[in-house]
């Protein structure tokens, strides 16, 4: 087995470590079973029995990673019909494009370079390098691909593979570009994904990935950010490691707010590149933070439990006062918050979600609560709102008190909170 292939995970469960293969893996933290978070259902889905699968966290004390324990079947989470729009969030969409005019700023290709997207999604980043006059190449291999694809962004609907690495420099050349963002912890076949991203760039290269950042799930106890898409948590030790396991450098990272705090990492093919100072400082500001330290993952799973504990009994307590509670939006992360919780329609009626998300018409995976049309909360008001994407509370709380949300905003993490006004 070469060097790519022992990285790669077959579903089912995880005995080693996903990096350096170490057996030695610590429990953190177990959910139980929890459903596929991207995977709503419909009405008649909900009458029939639903496949759930073991949520557990882990660390590898050798090298560091935080990771699952199971891995599901990419074609079972990243089904055709997956309802996940990059664009439909304003704030994102301009993150998104934010990372292809940093990607060249910091390493610039001529006006004719490519740039390859890996799981591009509706094509939100990629029309950024477009706007720089370069080529572009989605990869996406839900039927999201249409999309990008009617938005004059070329778009490959499969999985990336090898086969496919070589077919794009065959047919467009090599990739001055390419990036993953949120799509580089989701991959099981890690080793052939960095393999074909090595085929695919030119001798200065760069990759781009964005990922959940561990240093900002720990400090925000985003134990909402847990489910079975995020087989990896990154932090920079192990990202070292893993690039120079596979033939690359990685030479600068930066912290950027997407999802509730991500780290962006460029890397470039072969070993021995210098860091950043940004790689040196970050690595530092992990350490002095406890990153590597069992201790530190001991505390969250405490305080992810009390956490747990509190939101419940809010939201049992509104409901013994008669007090009518919504949800708004509902983001993949909300599924595991929502079944950990144990929080099912008696307690969260239904979820608003904008009339242009995929997920409206159904119901939440696990715990089968209605998602709706938005229109509905302003209808009816409802004394409480709970915020289930309150990564991005600052901003969709703004918009909804525009739209005439009069409720209060139950923001559940990082601590749990009621909110008059604007936050």
């Amino acid at each position: 087995m070469n060097t790519f292939d022992a990285i790669n995970l077959k579903p089912g469960p995880v005995s080693a470590c996903q990096i350096c293969l170490s057996p030695r893996l610590e429990p953190i933290l177990d959910l139980g079973h929890s459903a596929l978070c991207d995977s709503p259902l419909s009405a008649e889905q909900i009458r029939h029995p639903e496949t759930l699968y073991p949520l557990r966290l882990v660390r590898c004390p050798d090298c560091g990673l935080v990771q699952i324990d199971y891995s599901v079947d990419p074609a079972k989470l990243f089904h055709p019909d997956y309802p996940y729009l990059s664009g439909i969030t304003e704030t994102l969409k301009r993150h998104l494009q934010n990372t292809a005019e940093r990607g060249h700023a910091k390493f610039p290709a001529p006006k004719d370079a490519l740039a390859v997207d890996i799981g591009s999604n509706d094509g939100t980043l990629l029309e950024g390098f477009k706007r720089l006059g370069l080529r572009v190449r989605g990869v996406e291999a839900t039927n999201i691909a249409r999309v990008a694809n009617q938005k004059g962004i070329p778009t490959t609907q499969d999985f990336f593979n090898l086969n496919m690495a070589q077919r794009i420099v065959d047919t467009e050349g090599h990739a001055s570009f390419v990036t993953a963002t949120n799509v580089f912890a989701h991959v099981n076949h890690l080793g052939t994904l960095l393999r074909g991203i090595r085929m695919l760039l030119t001798e200065d290269g760069v990759f781009i990935s964005e990922s959940h950042y561990l240093l900002d799930i720990l400090a925000t106890l985003q134990y909402d950010s847990i489910y079975h898409e995020h087989l990896r948590f990154y932090s920079l030790k192990p990202l070292v490691k893993l690039f120079d396991s596979q033939g690359f450098s990685l030479v600068d990272a930066e912290r950027i707010p997407n999802y509730g705090g991500s780290i962006r990492v460029y890397a470039q093919t072969g070993r021995g590149r210098p860091f950043s100072e940004g790689v040196k400082n970050l690595i530092a500001e992990e350490e002095k933070a406890g990153v590597y330290e069992a201790a530190t993952y001991q505390k969250f799973a405490r305080d992810a439990q009390a956490s747990r504990e509190e939101l419940r009994s809010l939201l049992v307590q509104l409901k013994r006062e008669g007090k009518k509670v919504a949800g708004i939006g509902c983001p993949g992360r909300a599924a595991t918050l929502l079944l950990w919780c144990g929080i099912s329609p008696d307690l969260l009626p239904y979820i608003a979600e904008q009339s242009s998300c995929l997920k409206v018409g159904s119901f939440t995976p696990g715990s089968h609560i209605p998602i709706v049309d938005e229109k509905r909360v302003f209808e009816e008001q409802p004394e409480y709102a709970l915020i289930l994407s309150w990564h991005y509370a600052r901003d969709i709380v703004r918009k909804m008190r525009a739209k005439g949300l009069r409720s209060r905003v139950i923001v559940p993490l990082p601590s749990v909170r009621i909110v008059e006004g604007e936050l």
